[in-house]
């Protein structure tokens, strides 16, 4: 183990590639206020209980995916492997139930972990964005969730996706699908994995979320859920398909979408691509209506969705998504003499208060060197300061595209620079 070396699942964020993140944090934060919904920020950590109750103790998270350890108190406690479950918990804690519904809350950039492979962006270490709506039965706030997310893709500029949903039902028709599903699987268990043999006496809906070649060839033709939903369910489903049909939203009814957690009533949806091969979900979600009562509050129905930004990076990427390069430096301060140097960094504040981008000369180096460093920098203008010209309040101002120079009162130099840029 080299301690130079970042622990095995997870990835820095280097400064030449930080801008494409803040750009796509940016487009996320404007969506999200188009929809009026605001931020929350919730911790990195929760008690382990949370997740044990919220996510579920059949799903692959809860057994095979948490950091989860003691704290020095005696305490559990688990980094959060998926962001609803605390959003849930701060929405009880908060009294947040108290405000006007829908409650609408969106959270970016939070770190998420989970003990699995790594593969195409998805790091043991990753981050999430997320939007939770809470407070409202109807379709149309689902129909909500899933608009954000294919807004954002436009406005990222990412095609080639497919919206594919499907509804789970509840707990008054989840028993009778159950039933269908544990006889369609029959005699066929005992050829399928460990983990869906326990899920067979368990939760056997989890059984069709399942990777394993054999558990999936046994489950291929299995009943579908939407054959099983009560009249409330199938009602609740054909007005989300109402609500997408009225805004032009194209979408296939996939039966064999359950998404990976215990949480999910009714809808559940994916967005699905093809630039990242066979991991191609790019955003999943859905409904769940009985997490918050679950966890310690009040019934309040909910929906939501969350999305891995390393993998959205990588579907843009993929696609040739350009996203735009951070601005360039404005003006390098070159200075040799030490009073200039001195006085450089009085010059680059009045600048920065003018609202331009400046690099002042913080190591010594010959006048040569740092015109060359300016190139690097692809700075437009370039200040010359010597100590005779400062004492008379001058600089000479060399435009590195143009090649002019002039001699101007420091003064000055803001306007030039404006100017420069019209």
């Amino acid at each position: 183990m080299l301690i130079t070396n970042a622990p095995k699942g997870t990835n820095d964020v280097l400064p030449e590639e930080s801008y494409k993140w803040q750009y796509i944090e940016q487009q996320m934060r404007e969506v999200c206020d188009l929809y009026n919904c605001s931020e929350v920020r919730v911790p990195t950590f929760e008690h382990t209980e949370l997740f044990l109750r919220g996510v579920g103790d059949t799903t692959d998270i809860v057994n095979k995916e948490m950091y989860t350890f003691e704290d020095k108190g005696g305490r559990s406690i688990t980094l959060k492997p998926e962001g609803t479950a605390g959003v849930a918990r701060s929405f009880i804690q908060n009294s947040i139930f108290n405000n006007p519904m829908p409650i609408k809350m969106y959270y970016l950039n939070s770190p998420v972990f989970r003990y699995e492979k790594p593969q195409a962006g998805r790091y043991r270490e990753h981050h999430q964005f997320g939007v939770e709506m809470f407070g409202s039965e109807e379709a149309t706030i689902d129909a909500e969730i899933i608009t954000i997310a294919l807004d954002l893709f436009k406005r990222l500029g990412v095609g080639n996706l497919e919206l594919n949903i499907n509804s789970i039902g509840c707990e008054k028709c989840r028993p009778k699908y159950n039933e269908a599903l544990l006889k369609h699987i029959g005699a066929s268990i005992d050829s399928m994995c460990n983990s869906c043999k326990d899920r067979y006496e368990k939760n056997p809906l989890r059984i069709l979320d399942c990777k394993n070649e054999s558990c999936s060839t046994v489950v291929a033709n299995a009943p579908s859920t939407i054959d099983y939903l009560c009249e409330d369910c199938a009602e609740h489903f054909g007005q989300l398909k109402k609500a997408l049909d009225s805004t032009k939203i194209k979408y296939t009814v996939n039966p064999r979408i359950v998404r990976g957690l215990d949480y999910y009533t009714r809808t559940v949806f994916e967005i699905i691509t093809n630039s990242i091969g066979a991991q191609g979900t790019v955003c999943g979600g859905g409904r769940y209506n009985k997490l918050v009562e679950e966890i310690g509050g009040k019934p309040t129905p909910a929906a939501g969705f969350g999305m891995g930004m390393e993998r959205l990076l990588l579907v843009m990427e993929n696609d040739g998504v350009d996203i735009p390069e951070p601005k360039n430096v404005d003006i390098y301060l070159a200075a040799v003499e030490d009073d200039a140097i001195i006085k450089a960094m009085s010059i680059a504040r009045q600048l920065r208060g003018e609202g331009i981008k400046v690099e002042a000369p913080h190591i010594k180096r010959s006048l040569k060197a740092q015109m060359k460093y300016a190139n690097k920098l692809s700075c437009r203008h370039v200040a010359i300061l010597w100590d005779e010209d400062i004492k008379e309040g001058n600089a000479l101002l060399k435009d590195m595209i143009e090649g002019n120079e002039a001699k101007i009162k420091i003064e000055n130099i803001a306007g030039e620079i404006h100017n420069a840029g019209k």
